[in-house]
């Protein structure tokens, strides 16, 4: 398996950002790849994601530990990945976001294609911090709505 960590800084109280990652609906609005989400279940989360051009379902088990501030994800068959979210407050109207991302790379590229070794790390890696960077918008837009 490889890691991936990466963190982005959010001007927003943690309680903004908690709430936006329990948004499942919202996932296909800051998740590369994510056409589709829907929660269901106590902890599960059905996504439709393209790979390839073509898309295809995966279910996603989704845990909150931590008292709050950290969900952790692995997906349930298929592609195999894990990983988690954990949100820690810089004050009252900050918060830093860090994930890991944990995925087996040829099963990555067997689902997706494209490079291996270091270029699928760069890939994956540049995916995750479009990622973290629309989800920052996201939380920021809300908490500047509300």
């Amino acid at each position: 398996m490889s890691m991936l960590e990466e963190e982005i800084d959010i001007d927003a109280p943690v309680l903004a950002a908690w709430e936006q990652l329990h948004r499942v609906h919202d996932y296909p609005r800051f998740v590369a790849g994510v056409r589709s989400a829907s929660p269901h279940g106590r902890n599960l989360a059905h996504l439709g994601v393209e790979i390839d051009g073509a898309e295809q379902d995966v279910e996603t088990e989704i845990t909150d530990r931590g008292r709050g501030r950290v969900m952790s994800w692995r997906t349930l068959a298929g592609l195999p990945l894990r990983g988690a979210f954990a949100l820690l407050p810089l004050d009252p109207g900050h918060t830093r976001l860090q994930i890991r991302v944990e995925y087996d790379p040829e099963a990555v590229h067997e689902a997706f294609g494209g490079p291996h070794g270091f270029a699928q790390a760069g890939a994956i890696e540049r995916a995750v911090r479009t990622d973290l960077k629309l989800f920052r918008d996201l939380v920021e837009a809300r908490v500047g709505a509300a």
